[in-house]
């Protein structure tokens, strides 16, 4: 299947986190000054640098410099994975001092990780030869921490469409155009996909008729 604007829904838009990440009453990109609890310092300074990756990837995509622009991705997940609370909780008795994240840290710390999931998504597909399952399974994590993500929905569903599972892709593309009912590459792969559930359909009528006579 040709795959011309798989990237496709949300690329003219520019990369996921793109604007300022700064909020009211916040210091730089959204941390709070104080309160988060042993660690504190190290832990705003991990998250500061993770922000300017996720920046300078964003930059490196608006350039189509997708390789590069993978690697800043990539580097600032390895950044917020240190003081993500779902992969260090479980390490509490083995770590005698930990970073306790704030509110709005831990808000900033997931948010970073979406945006950056969602643009190494769309970094992806837009590579000569598309690993759909690394797609997939980045817009899966885009929608276990934010459900109903159009554009996490819309590339779910074309990288599982290209997995050969149009039935579930079909879930995803539905979702995404109650979302974008009017967007165009959405109505595209939902049609796509449509087309080919009716052809599995015809497929399997034609070898039950072979089969039974």
């Amino acid at each position: 299947m040709a795959e011309e604007g798989a990237a496709g829904w949300g690329a003219e838009l520019g990369p996921e986190g793109a604007g300022s990440e700064r909020g009211p009453g916040e210091g730089p990109a959204g941390c709070s000054r104080g309160g988060a609890g042993p660690g504190a310092p190290e832990a705003e300074a991990q998250l500061q640098e993770a922000v300017l990756r996720k920046a300078q990837g964003n930059e490196l995509y608006r350039d189509r410099r997708y390789r590069a622009a993978i690697g800043k991705y990539h580097r600032a997940l390895l950044l917020l994975r240190g003081l993500d609370p779902e992969v260090t909780a479980p390490m509490r008795s083995f770590v005698a001092q930990r970073a306790v994240l704030s509110a709005q840290q831990e808000a900033l710390l997931r948010s970073t990780q979406v945006d950056c999931y969602n643009n190494l998504a769309a970094c992806l597909l837009q590579r000569p030869l598309v690993d759909y399952a690394r797609v997939r399974e980045y817009s899966l994590r885009v929608l276990r921490w934010r459900e109903g993500d159009v554009k996490a929905l819309y590339r779910a569903g074309v990288a599982t469409l290209q997995l050969g599972d149009p039935r579930t892709a079909r879930q995803y593309l539905l979702q995404a155009s109650r979302g974008q009912p009017h967007d165009a590459n959405v109505r595209k792969y939902l049609r796509l996909t449509e087309e080919r559930l009716s052809s599995d359909h015809e497929r399997e009528k034609a070898l039950y008729r072979g089969m039974f006579g």
